[in-house]
């Protein structure tokens, strides 16, 4: 079986025949969980500077460098679509960001219902949680994680080109598909939580003629799993699934 090399997410500039010191925790997973040592390969990337080989070069128990050696992919933003969800709990939360990496967002924005259980957001482990998926399936590109916002204020200052596709459990079923015929990014997708939007919250969003409210089939999901179906809907309708 061919050795898969490592990859590493730096937001260090990355360029040739300089080394740049890896954080504490990178260095300790090279040298200690995967056992590289000096002159090993690895992987690097940032969505400024795209991908590059790069090996290490001094080794030790303080810190860990490695240098560029040649750029092997370019930056590969994803469609403009942006992720709106009300935050979870915990490790479902994290298992949430990790496939809407996966799935290709741009953007990753928190958005605060009536229903929202989650008090407060960790931004830091959202951001670890989107660059541990990009690292993983080979990606070079991390979704922006923004600050939380409630729902009554995003929808006060949206922006009406970026269409706002909204996964309404109580809307009509029909297919997504062919309700999304003719959209196209900028775009982004909302979904609600674990109790659903209020009658407010709906009436608020159906008043909008940037909102196109979809329906996800005859089933309740749970909000991680709607976050997986949706997005897959929308790649398939309007992102690259179909390029």
């Amino acid at each position: 079986m061919a050795k898969t090399t490592p990859r590493l997410h730096l937001d260090a500039e990355l360029t040739p025949a300089h080394d740049i010191a890896l954080s504490r925790d990178q260095g300790h997973y090279l040298t200690h969980v995967l056992r590289l040592v000096g002159g090993d390969v690895v992987e690097v990337f940032n969505a400024r500077d795209g991908a590059w080989l790069a090996y290490l070069t001094d080794v030790g128990k303080k810190a860990v460098n490695i240098r560029c050696e040649r750029r092997v992919g370019d930056v590969t933003p994803p469609p403009d679509i942006d992720y709106l969800f009300a935050p979870l709990k915990h490790a479902r939360l994290d298992y949430m960001v990790q496939k809407a990496t996966e799935l290709g967002v741009r953007r990753l924005r928190p958005v605060m219902t009536a229903r929202t259980i989650a008090e407060r957001v960790n931004l830091e482990r959202m951001r670890a949680n989107a660059i541990e998926a990009a690292e993983q399936c080979n990606l070079v590109f991390v979704p922006e994680v923004l600050e939380p916002q409630p729902l009554a204020k995003v929808i006060a200052v949206w922006e009406p080109s970026r269409r706002l596709i909204f996964c309404d459990e109580t809307g009509v079923r029909v297919s997504p598909l062919g309700v999304l015929r003719g959209v196209s990014p900028p775009a982004a997708v909302l979904v609600g939580p674990e109790g659903g939007f209020t009658e407010d919250e709906r009436r608020l969003l159906k008043s909008q003629p940037f909102v196109t409210g979809i329906s996800l089939g005859p089933r309740i999901l749970r909000a991680d799993t709607v976050a997986i179906a949706a997005l897959a809907v929308v790649q398939a309708a309007i992102g690259d699934w179909g390029a």
